[in-house]
């Protein structure tokens, strides 16, 4: 028996129909076609599929779409300006060479934007504390610290 499902995705408002043990990270990927968000491991292990759920970070590979009913949620490609300006964190992220195959990416970028919001200022120690839910196999974690504290300087300012 399908479910209908309504939710907001970058700004937009979506609906569907979907079974009940649809994963959100399903239909983000299978029914919205956002195919930024990854899936990596569906086991909540990488974070490759991190995502914002009225604007706190979450793998959405751990919630049902029908979880998400009524929220706001925001996808990698929800960050970038309506003119393709990068949001800080990906340019950031470019900036630093925070990526290599660029697999874990979008979970490390929308992660990135979920420490700055939470944790202006967070010193290397914290930021690497915070990633501990998203793995990288590919750099080293260096760049995308660099990335995350550089773009975390830009967006708190931009707030003053």
């Amino acid at each position: 028996m399908d479910i209908d499902v309504k939710m907001t995705v970058n700004g937009k408002a979506v609906s569907g129909k979907v079974e009940a043990r649809t994963l959100l990270v399903q239909f983000i990927r299978e029914h919205l076609r956002l195919t930024g968000t990854h899936v990596g491991c569906d086991t909540t292990q990488c974070g490759c599929c991190v995502v914002h759920v009225d604007g706190v970070a979450m793998k959405s590979c751990t919630m049902l779409a029908v979880q998400a009913e009524g929220k706001a949620i925001t996808t990698i490609e929800g960050l970038a300006a309506p003119d393709g300006a990068l949001h800080p964190m990906q340019q950031a992220f470019r900036d630093h060479h925070g990526l290599q195959c660029g697999f874990c990416t979008p979970g490390m970028v929308m992660m990135g934007v979920d420490i700055a919001n939470r944790l202006p200022g967070a010193d290397e120690k914290t930021v690497r504390h915070q990633l501990e839910g998203n793995i990288c196999r590919c750099t080293g974690y260096q760049g995308i610290v660099e990335a995350i504290m550089d773009a975390s300087a830009v967006m708190n300012a931009a707030r003053s």
